[in-house]
């Protein structure tokens, strides 16, 4: 009998390890297609269906053969025994069974309507993640390849812009969706579907929040492909990489939100206290990949001869900055984001040449990888996730939310911006911005990371519904609108920088106005550009003017001490340039009262203001 058991034993343990392997191998298969897919689409030009749609179309056959033809296992695996003593999920339970001690671990909770579907069939038990897979593997890589590889003249050129339409333009979105959901929560516990206090304000709040994440790479790989307009691509790239950010915070800073009374009465004090977390998490969270980055830079300095080991020390500090935050409590994809744009502005200069072209290519496979296999889980998520709930009311309520949230935060904040921008944001980049409110990774992974309860359960149901549907459709419609919108195409082979360059020379002559000038740039982050320049890239980097004349002179033996001997050169890079500028040449520029185009040494027009 005791052999019989162990031979039972090992036979469960084989069967467990080649359903892993079936599992790897569902996958595998599905992005051998997605390349395959992608390779097709690339060489015929065909912009109607991104690769991530791709993906997702793939991941949804597959599902709906793992639902309707997988073989169920043995069902006695997946009966249910009632344990009266619980009275609550542990995370881990000891069983005595005939004297042999068994322990199992907690995995997921499975709605009781879903039970009898979900009892055994293995298959679809192993094609279901668990949260933390996103958080910790597939996420951080996509995060950090958006912030290592951010054109940083674009960027900090429209950085009012971004900034607005990442916080406020995010928090309007959150407020607007969460008001709309609870008109449409209301109206659902009036028609019966729903019980008065299953579905509070605070969980209309979370919802919003969540569904405010914004990601919209299907339309953004289009634009790179047909170099679409640089200030076009830059406001909606920066935005969606901050939004991501400021959604992640958002998200768990309303999670905590707790009133003592009503949940769905405003409790100051918790209102306050969920506020004071939200700074709390994203100034930590920014601090701590911020120092990673800059560690790395200062021990990049000795390993210049050693590519090999130079790249693994580069991507081990740059994950530990994910896990450093989340160890600490604070936002792992928020450190992991300012890790990645650090990085790039201080630490890719110190590494060697081959050690430039591995990272660069190492985050941009990770990427790649990741993003496919989540898109492709998307699709496999609509038959193998078991606790979906399709409400009708609840999933039309949430388009008109996330459509009505997203021309509340474009139109009255791009009015605003552009009251005070001399290069305005024109009507049809507007329409654009709007259609490009895509919802996806993000969207889908803090939708899936708690399912517990049955809002929550209908919550990831209708975001992954939206996200199928924006991915698609919107996607889809990315080459069509910008013809529609008639907004302006380089042809291909052309750099987009090159590009602005020859359209400022052209215009500024005629409409200086029209063109951010050098020294509008420098009055705004002079003060920040002009203390990196002088101190942190002298020291951080091989480039910059040498402390030696920067600090004063009493502070020459440190100065010498922390200085690279490469900086003596003074090598100043193209992308400072445009920003900085001494103080003189910004007094003269602003005291001047004309306005006279001048060329500066990148071969572009400035204008004085």
């Amino acid at each position: 009998m005791e052999k019989l058991k162990k031979y039972v034993s090992v036979k469960d343990e084989d069967q467990f390890y080649h359903q892993g392997a079936v599992e790897l191998l569902v996958f595998n298969f599905l992005l051998i297609l997605t390349i395959l897919t992608i390779w097709l689409f690339k060489k015929h030009r065909f912009r109607f269906l991104h690769e991530t749609g791709g993906a997702m179309l793939y991941g949804l056959v597959m599902g709906l053969i793992i639902q309707y033809a997988a073989k169920a296992s043995d069902a006695e695996s997946g009966t249910v025994y009632e344990c009266e003593k619980l009275k609550s999920g542990q995370s881990t339970l000891f069983i005595n069974i005939t004297n042999q001690v068994y322990e199992y671990q907690y995995k997921r909770e499975i709605s009781h309507h879903n039970v009898n579907g979900h009892q055994g069939n293995a298959m679809l038990q192993k094609m279901t993640f668990d949260p933390s897979i996103f958080f910790n593997i597939l996420l951080p890589p996509i995060i950090f390849h958006a912030g290592y590889s951010l054109k940083k003249r674009h960027f900090f050129r429209n950085l009012g812009s971004i900034l607005t339409y990442a916080f406020l333009g995010t928090a309007i979105s959150c407020i607007i969706i969460a008001l709309i959901m609870y008109g449409f929560v209301k109206a659902m516990v009036h028609t019966g579907q729903l019980k008065e206090w299953d579905f509070h304000f605070t969980d209309c709040l979370f919802f919003g929040s969540l569904m405010s994440a914004t990601d919209p790479v299907t339309v953004l790989a289009i634009f790179h492909e047909l170099h679409v307009d640089i200030d076009l691509y830059t406001l909606l790239f920066g935005e969606s990489v901050l939004n991501d950010a400021v959604a992640i915070v958002l998200t768990y800073s309303i999670s905590i939100y707790s009133p003592k009374e009503n949940p769905n009465t405003f409790d100051a004090a918790a209102f306050f206290q969920s506020v004071g977390n939200f700074l709390g998490i994203f100034a930590g969270s920014f601090a701590m990949g911020s120092s990673y980055a800059i560690v790395t830079a200062l021990i990049s300095f000795t390993l210049c001869e050693f590519p090999m080991l130079e790249t693994g020390l580069f991507f081990l500090l740059s994950w530990s900055a994910f896990l450093s935050a989340e160890a600490a409590g604070l936002t792992g994809i928020v450190a992991v984001l300012f890790c990645g744009v650090t990085q790039a502005h201080y630490t890719y200069n110190n590494l060697s040449p081959d050690s430039k072209m591995r990272t660069k290519q190492l985050f941009e496979f990770m990427n790649f990888l990741a993003e496919n296999v989540i898109f492709c889980y998307m699709g496999l998520a609509l038959f193998t996730f078991q606790n979906h709930i399709f409400n009708p009311l609840f999933i039309f309520g949430a388009f008109v939310a996330v459509f009505v949230a997203r021309a509340c935060n474009i139109y009255p904040l791009t009015f605003l911006l552009n009251l005070g921008r001399k290069q305005k944001i024109a009507r049809n980049f507007q329409h654009m911005m709007m259609f490009s409110g895509l919802r996806g990774a993000i969207a889908f992974a803090l939708a899936i990371r708690d399912t517990e309860s049955q809002p929550k359960q209908m919550m990831f149901t209708t975001a992954l519904l939206i996200v199928l549907f924006t991915v698609w459709v919107f996607g889809g419609g990315t080459t069509p609108m910008l013809t529609w919108l008639q907004i302006r195409l380089v042809l291909v082979g052309i750099d987009p920088d090159e590009d602005l360059k020859v359209e400022a020379a052209s215009q500024s002559a005629s409409n200086p106005d029209k063109n951010t000038t050098k020294a509008e740039s420098a009055w705004l982050f002079r003060i920040w550009y002009s203390f990196d320049h002088k101190y942190l890239k002298p020291i951080l980097t091989h480039a910059g003017p040498p402390l030696t004349t920067t600090l004063p002179e009493w502070c020459n033996p440190v100065a010498r001490l922390l200085t690279s001997p490469s900086a003596y050169g003074d090598q100043l890079k193209d992308d400072d340039t445009d920003y900085i500028i001494n103080n003189d040449e910004l007094t003269e520029n602003y005291e001047s009262s004309a306005h006279m185009p001048v060329w500066d040494r990148t071969g572009s027009t400035q204008a004085t203001a």
